[in-house]
C-alpha cells in the first residue's frame, strides 16, 4: 500500500522540483496534493505524467498523510510545520526554522542518516525533520568520507551561490538584467543589493553583529550539527550570475596525513559523489554540468601545503537537487528503508 504525500509551496521552484523528484525516483505514493496559498489555487503543476491542481493549505486536513514536505519559508514552517505533525505526518521543512532546534534532528541522509533510526525509536519525537541549507547540504556530503578518514579540523569555504538560490525572483531579476543590458537599459537591482548580471555580491542574507551574513553563519552552524560540533568552519557566501548550481571553494585541514590521491580514492567510492578530477583544461565540473543532477561533483582535488595535512577541493552541486527538493525525498526514502510504515497499513 503507498504512502500520502503532501508538498507545501508546490508552486514555487523547489516544490515543483519536489514533484519532479517524487516521479522520477518512483516514489510509492499513492496520491500526492499540491498545496499552496490562496493567490495560487487552481495553479497546474506537473507531476510525472499527471499534472496537479493547487489545493489551499488553509483548508486542507492532513489527518490521513504520511509526508509533508514544506517549501513556502520560514514564517510558514512555524505556523504549520507543529501543526501537521500534530495530525500524525511527517513533516521535512526546507526552511531554517527549525535546523537548530536541538529535538529536531537536520538530515543528510549519506552524512547522518543513522540519527533518523534513534529518532523513530523516540515516542516523544516532534514529527519534524529538518532539510540543510542548500550550501550545507552539497559540502557535508563532500565532507563526510574524508572526516572519516583522517578527521578535518578547519574549513575554510567560499561560496558561489547561483540566483535561484534566492527563489523565481532571483532568476528573473538575472534575467531582466543581462536582457537590458543589451539594449543599454541601467541595471535596477530589486532582489539583490546590487547588480547581479556580469557581477557578484559577496553577500547572502541579512548582516550579523560579527560581520558575518546568516547564509554564512548557516553553513558553520549546520556543519557542526550535521557532521561534527568539533570542526571549526569560516565561510564567505558570494551571489553570481548562474541560474542554477552552486559551486564552492573549500580547503580542508586533517588532524591526520592525507594525499590527494587517497582523498580521490576515498570520494569516488562514497554515495551521492561524482569526481570529476583531470589535471588537464576543461576536466572539472561546473554548474553546467551538474543542472538536473543527482550527485555532488568534487572536482580540483590537491594537496594544500601551506598547512599540516591540507587539501583543496572544488564541489558544484544542482542547489535546486540535492540541495533542496531531493535531499527532502532522500530523507522520506530513509525513513521507509528504516521500515515507516503508511498510516493506511498502520
Amino acid at each position: 500500500m503507498g504512502y500520502r504525500v503532501a508538498i507545501v509551496g508546490a508552486t514555487g521552484n523547489v516544490g515543483r522540483e519536489v514533484l519532479n523528484i517524487l516521479a522520477e525516483r518512483k516514489f510509492p505514493a499513492d496520491e500526492v496534493v499540491a498545496l499552496a496559498s490562496s493567490r495560487s489555487i487552481g495553479k497546474e503543476i506537473s507531476y510525472g505524467d499527471k499534472v496537479l491542481k493547487a489545493r489551499d493549505l488553509q483548508h486542507f486536513d492532513f489527518s490521513s498523510v504520511d509526508f509533508a514536505i514544506l517549501s513556502a519559508g520560514s514564517a510558514i514552517a512555524k505556523e504549520w510545520a507543529p501543526r501537521i505533525a500534530a495530525a500524525g505526518a511527517i513533516v521535512i521543512d526546507n526552511s531554517s526554522y527549525w535546523r537548530y532546534h536541538a529535538d529536531v534532528p537536520l538530515i543528510v541522509p549519506e552524512v547522518n542518516g543513522p540519527v533518523l533510526d534513534r529518532w523513530l525509536a523516540d515516542p516523544k519525537r516532534s514529527n519534524i525533520i529538518a532539510n540543510p541549507n542548500c550550501s550545507t547540504a552539497q559540502l557535508v556530503v563532500a565532507l563526510k568520507p574524508l572526516h572519516d578518514a583522517a578527521t578535518i579540523r578547519r574549513a575554510v569555504v567560499s561560496t558561489y551561490q547561483s540566483v535561484s538560490g534566492a527563489g523565481k525572483g532571483g532568476v528573473d531579476e538575472l534575467w531582466n538584467q543581462t536582457k537590458g543590458i543589451f539594449v543599454n537599459d541601467s541595471p535596477s537591482p530589486q532582489q539583490f543589493t546590487k547588480q547581479i548580471a556580469f557581477n557578484v555580491i559577496p553577500h547572502i542574507d541579512v548582516f550579523m553583529e560579527d560581520g558575518y551574513t546568516k547564509e554564512e553563519w548557516k553553513v558553520l552552524a549546520e556543519t557542526k550539527k550535521i557532521l561534527d560540533p568539533r570542526i571549526k568552519v569560516t565561510c564567505t557566501a558570494v551571489r553570481v550570475p548562474v541560474f542554477v548550481g552552486h559551486s564552492e571553494a573549500v580547503n580542508l585541514e586533517f588532524e591526520k596525513p592525507i594525499t590527494a590521491d587517497e582523498a580521490r580514492a576515498i570520494l569516488r567510492e562514497a554515495p551521492g559523489i561524482s569526481v570529476i578530477d583531470k589535471r588537464e583544461a576543461g576536466g572539472y565540473a561546473t554548474p553546467v554540468e551538474c543542472v538536473g543532477e543527482y550527485d555532488t561533483y568534487v572536482s580540483r582535488i590537491r594537496e594544500d601545503v601551506t598547512v599540516e595535512n591540507g587539501l583543496a577541493l572544488w564541489v558544484v552541486s544542482d542547489n535546486l537537487r540535492k540541495g533542496a527538493a531531493l535531499n527532502t525525498v532522500q530523507i522520506a526514502e530513509t525513513l521507509l528503508a528504516k521500515g515507516l510504515e503508511s498510516r493506511k497499513a498502520a
